[in-house]
């Protein structure tokens, strides 16, 4: 018996790989985004495209350029998803800083709601207007180190304070920080002087001279200062700082009298003659705005520890003006252990 196996039906044809646009080739993803009717696809040419560029199709660069797989492939895109908004009672405030892809971080703060935010507040600045109101937040807790502020002061023998020197322009604020500084190292005490000038170059160089930026810049001064106190040094703030409510807040950022509020009275008239930068002159021209002493004003203090007058219409020298202030530091025990 001849039995014989059935013939084995013939294998299918294998189909021709479909090139899809987004393909792995890496020539092609050298070469762009390729269109099927690419004549280097369809070599018989019939489907050549028209375009400039042959190999390349406006419509897939444009797809590739969405950077949507999905439009890639004809499907419909996936649907954008809502911005999430802060649960019910949850307050945010822009930051300074920025996240990985260039957006700038929300710290939850509890003082305003989104609702609130100016529409201008941005990373530049405008945001700082919200940091002098701004209360504490509620999730932040104080860290005590094993070193304190007394461990400082018998390291250094010295005990730290603060001098706030206050007064019009040209009345020698300046002069008299810079002396004083002097004076004390040359006693071997530690001390650093904070001059206004100097840090709207740097840590306040964002702040102008309208009331709000004035008080922002005390602010900030008066919290450096602070630090510079705890730290065991004799911080001398010189700065015209003209409003009695911002000097006070000062004051009442440190304990234990070691605020030493320094008033130099001099005359607006000496001050003026002086003009040792000229901004008088200016002010007087209409060319400077908020001019303290000229179109804005200067609250005097009403109980500083130390008052310098003028002396028949001159202004003393410094290193009195100097000796004057060391004379109450060591009276008051701040140079000494």
């Amino acid at each position: 018996m001849d039995a014989r196996l059935p013939a084995r039906p013939p294998r299918p044809r294998a189909r021709a790989p479909v090139r899809l646009p987004f393909a792995a080739s890496t020539a092609t993803r050298r070469a762009g985004w390729w269109c099927p009717r690419d004549p280097r696809v369809d070599p018989s040419g019939r489907g050549a495209c028209a375009f400039a560029s042959p190999g390349r199709c406006p419509r897939l660069a444009v797809a590739h350029l969405n950077r949507s797989p999905a439009s890639n492939l004809g499907l419909h895109p996936r649907r954008p998803l809502l911005p999430r908004l802060p649960a019910a009672g949850t307050r945010t405030r822009v930051t300074g800083d920025e996240s990985c892809d260039g957006r700038p971080l929300v710290e939850c703060t509890g003082d305003r709601s989104v609702e609130e935010q100016p529409e201008h507040a941005g990373v530049e600045g405008k945001a700082l207007k919200m940091s002098s109101t701004v209360p504490k937040s509620s999730n932040i807790f104080w860290h005590d180190c094993p070193v304190g502020k007394t461990d400082r002061q018998k390291l250094l023998k010295q005990k730290g304070c603060v001098v706030w020197i206050t007064g019009l322009s040209g009345s020698g604020k300046s002069t008299l920080a810079c002396t004083l500084g002097r004076e004390l190292h040359t006693r071997g005490k530690l001390a650093y002087v904070l001059d206004g000038d100097n840090l709207r170059h740097g840590l306040n160089k964002d702040l102008g001279f309208k009331a709000e930026d004035r008080a922002e810049n005390i602010r900030r001064v008066g919290e450096v200062a602070k630090l510079f106190a705890d730290a065991g040094l004799v911080c001398i703030a010189s700065l015209i700082s003209p409003y009695r409510r911002d000097r006070e807040s000062c004051r009442a950022l440190l304990s234990d009298s070691s605020f030493i509020e320094v008033f130099l009275n001099m005359s607006l008239e000496l001050c003026e003659a002086r003009d040792p930068k000229g901004l008088y002159k200016l002010a007087r021209a209409g060319k400077i705005k908020g001019f303290t002493g000229i179109d804005d004003p200067y609250e005097a203090p009403l109980n500083c520890e130390i008052e310098i007058k003028e002396v028949d219409g001159v202004c003393p020298p410094p290193a009195e003006m100097a000796g004057q202030v060391v004379t109450y530091l060591e009276e008051k025990g701040f140079l000494h252990e």
